[in-house]
């Protein structure tokens, strides 16, 4: 054996003075609780820093969620108040192009009085005829622009009674219009799309009178005229 001491072998147990010194159970359990706790210790602190990034984490996303409300909120109000803007808008300037049509009628008539002159201007024959002329052209027109906008005139004479768009104000017998058919209008009427604005007001034939039998004639059958 050589003289040099070596170091003893890590395996063996822990040496006082020379000689090797041996641990109880005990000592070992308490070496074994040390370690695992300072293991746990360790553990511990990287859970504790792993719940910390994950906190930082939630906090970012709830500031970035806050943010997208508060522009989906202002996005929203701007919308509202464009939307009311708009409405407003449209009720107050929804006839503007059906007004900017009529300016020429108006033109029409200013044109056609002017024509007419005062009371103390001549009236030809020639005059009123021209006059007259204007007038037609004028109704032509204002009645061209009103087709133009969904407004429709409604001049239903000869034509069968509608309780929808026309309204009897008179019913008579006549033999040259058929039962149930329009044989005059006193006014017209006029719808705008699907709607009526005003029904025409008509004369309703009853058809024609009983056969003649001395002086007891029997006037036409009544036509039922109501919606």
């Amino acid at each position: 054996m050589s003289d040099h001491d070596y170091p003893p072998n890590k395996d063996q147990n822990p040496v006082e003075g020379d000689k090797p010194v041996d641990l109880t159970e005990d000592d070992r359990a308490v070496a074994d609780e040390i370690a695992s706790a300072s293991q746990t210790d360790e553990k511990k602190g990287d859970a504790k820093k792993g719940d910390e990034d994950k906190s930082l984490r939630h906090e970012r996303q709830l500031a970035e969620l806050n943010d997208r409300v508060l522009r989906l909120a202002a996005e929203l109000e701007n919308t509202r108040r464009r939307s009311e803007r708009e409405k407003a808008d449209a009720g107050r300037y929804a006839i503007a192009n059906f007004a900017r049509d009529l300016l020429g009628v108006t033109d029409n008539f200013e044109r056609a009085l002017h024509a007419a002159g005062g009371d103390d201007t001549p009236t030809s024959t020639e005059a009123l005829s021209g006059i007259v002329a204007g007038l037609q052209m004028t109704e032509k027109e204002l009645l061209a622009v009103m087709e133009r906008h969904g407004i429709r005139r409604v001049f239903p004479k000869g034509e069968k009674f509608d309780p929808n768009l026309h309204q009897a104000v008179a019913q008579i017998p006549d033999g040259a219009v058929p039962v149930g058919h329009v044989i005059d209008v006193a006014q017209p009427g006029f719808t705008i799309g699907e709607r009526v604005l005003r029904a025409a007001m008509v004369t309703v034939s009853s058809g024609a009178g009983a056969k003649q039998e001395g002086d007891d004639a029997e006037p036409g059958a009544r036509f039922d005229t109501r919606a």
